[in-house]
């Protein structure tokens, strides 16, 4: 066992995330439909942060910095976002509510609300491409890549197509895993990639960071489905994956060392919370 305090981690880092994220959507008076206003109202009001703190937590594994990371941690978290946005859509999950506020759709309308989601997605890449000075040699190129390829068809946007195809009530593990890796494993993907690559890795190792992250956001979504009730029939099953994709995590991250640290703490947290979840013992 190790006498890493993942909270205290979490905390810490999330106050430069949430800087960062701040900076990064400045206000501005130049905010046509208020748009600007409506993305910070998508991102910086509640949310766990835990793609960005992957990111840091990778970038920092590899001997980065955390400044390094927090232009692609910013970038991650604009993804989902506007993934968020665009779900709660009366044409997809017609939600109404989000970390106890309204949606942006109820708060800003519609119409304001598809585009806040363009805007998130591109003003990612904007976030993301200013780093260039702190991703060394080509390595940047390889994190947009990274990021479009987990976000789009074969990551985010194909995971919540299938999602919508197979419906709720999924009752065979291997379909229910494939929609977690690709809805929301893609992003985690693309967050142990991005952190590593911020961090100067090269491919090989980037490549297991990458691994890191999907089977990280696999179990990630499992546990999220005991704290959500959702898929009861595959509970048991679920909770024998998480423990099998926590130790995929620790497994890729043996040979990192020290710095590593974080890394394994995350991968030790998802894996306590599916099981605290399913004793009744956290409800978020």
């Amino acid at each position: 066992m190790t006498d890493f305090d993942v909270t205290e981690y979490f905390e810490h880092r999330r106050v430069q995330v949430n800087a960062a994220l701040d900076a990064a959507l400045a206000q501005s008076e130049d905010d046509p439909g208020r748009l600007r206003e409506a993305m910070r109202y998508a991102v910086l009001d509640g949310g766990k942060r835990m793609r960005p703190l992957l990111v840091v937590a990778a970038c920092e594994a590899v001997g980065g910095s955390v400044e390094a990371a927090l232009p692609a941690a910013c970038a991650i978290e604009m993804v989902h976002a506007y993934s968020l946005v665009h779900d709660d859509l009366p044409a997809m999950d017609d939600d109404v509510e989000r970390r106890g506020k309204p949606t942006v759709h109820v708060a800003f309308g519609d119409a304001n609300a598809i585009l806040v989601g363009d805007a998130l997605l591109t003003h990612a890449f904007t976030t993301l491409a200013s780093g260039a000075t702190a991703a060394p040699d080509g390595r940047l190129l390889q994190a947009v890549v990274s990021l479009a390829h987990h976000s789009g068809i074969d990551g985010m946007v194909g995971g919540q197509a299938l999602d919508l195809q197979v419906g709720q009530d999924v009752d065979d593990l291997a379909m229910l895993e494939r929609v977690h890796a690709l809805k929301t494993g893609g992003l985690y993907a693309a967050s142990g990639a991005m952190g590593a690559l911020s961090g100067g890795a090269q491919d090989e190792v980037a490549a297991r960071l990458e691994a890191f992250g999907l089977a990280f956001g696999i179990a990630f979504q499992h546990a999220d489905d005991v704290l959500d009730d959702d898929q009861p029939a595959l509970r048991e099953k679920a909770l024998g994956r998480v423990d099998e994709l926590t130790a995929n995590c620790l497994d890729q991250v043996a040979s990192l060392g020290e710095a590593a640290e974080p890394l394994r703490g995350i991968a030790r947290w998802v894996a306590h919370r599916a099981h605290a979840a399913h004793r009744g013992e956290i409800k978020d």
